[in-house]
């Protein structure tokens, strides 16, 4: 039954293959390797580099004092021993609380800011994919100059292209950015091909509570033009079920890993990097 599986996944990786033209995958790990450390530290970003995923996922939020620091809530109360909003504290304030760790314990590690982040990352083959930065675009442009790690660093924003290009005209053709799609909404394909019109996205981040989108059957329109085809298998939400607990809770990787690979994925952004490395490298799909 085993054997008979692993045959289905590979043809099924095959099949795609041979119709994008692409034949490797890329690894994105959310959060960095929050396994072994704190979600959005520094040291889950250098554990995540150092086991070699391709890209990893941070979010952006901001201090009173207007340092842009790691931070995914609204609020810092679930991931430190801290309570209320980063804008109610100034960078030293903040810094004063210890990050939890997957136990809910408090560590000695705080909260990092972007430039320390991309300091820690520069020159290293990994790339930094900067979510909830939408409202930060311009501090995070100056940081990223600042710390000659522009190259290395992935916008990206929910928004159609006209909304990008009117909120931030000067930024739009300096950048590494990448679409948000949400495959529900009508207008998916036409939010897609008004990006591909007009700039060069280093992928499309497509999100889809069902898995019945024609653009997750054929999505060859976008990788022929050189953008990527960016799926998240962390969360059933984001995937109709097709995710990591499928995969490595549940043992069934045709239903999870090798759905996305079949439907188009040449980034997959997981909570399970490790894993997901070991998985392609053993289909021949990773670097």
């Amino acid at each position: 039954m085993k054997l008979k599986l692993l045959l289905t996944s590979l043809i099924l990786s095959a099949t795609f293959y041979n119709v994008a033209g692409q034949n490797k995958v890329m690894v994105a790990a959310h959060r960095g390797d929050w396994r072994n450390a704190p979600e959005n530290s520094l040291l889950a970003f250098k554990y995540a580099a150092d086991m070699g995923v391709d890209i990893v996922e941070l979010d952006l939020g901001k201090t009173k004092d207007g340092v842009i620091i790691i931070m995914h809530d609204q609020t810092i109360d679930r991931t430190t021993n801290g309570k209320g909003k980063p804008s109610d504290y100034t960078f030293e304030e903040i810094r004063k609380f210890g990050l939890r760790n997957g136990l809910g314990r408090v560590t000695p590690n705080v909260i990092p800011t972007l430039e320390e982040v991309m300091l820690a990352l520069r020159g290293k083959s990994v790339m930094v994919n900067l979510d909830k930065s939408y409202p930060y675009y311009e501090e995070a442009y100056a940081i990223l100059q600042k710390t000659g790690t522009l190259k290395q660093a992935i916008f990206k924003a929910e928004v159609t292209y006209a909304e990008l290009k009117q909120r931030y005209p000067d930024l739009v053709d300096k950048i590494t950015y990448m679409p948000i799609v949400n495959l529900s909404k009508p207008e998916a394909k036409q939010i897609i091909n008004d990006y591909l019109a007009n700039m060069k996205p280093f992928a499309f981040e497509m999100n889809f509570g069902k898995d019945t989108s024609a653009i997750l059957a054929n999505n060859k329109f976008i990788t022929t033009k050189g953008a990527r085809v960016w799926l998240n298998s962390l969360w059933a939400s984001l995937n109709a079920g097709h995710d990591d607990d499928t995969a490595i809770e549940g043992g069934n990787f045709k239903d999870s890993w090798d759905w996305l690979i079949a439907h188009g994925a040449t980034v997959i952004q997981t909570d399970r990097p490790k894993e997901m490395i070991k998985y392609l490298k053993a289909r021949k799909l990773y670097k």
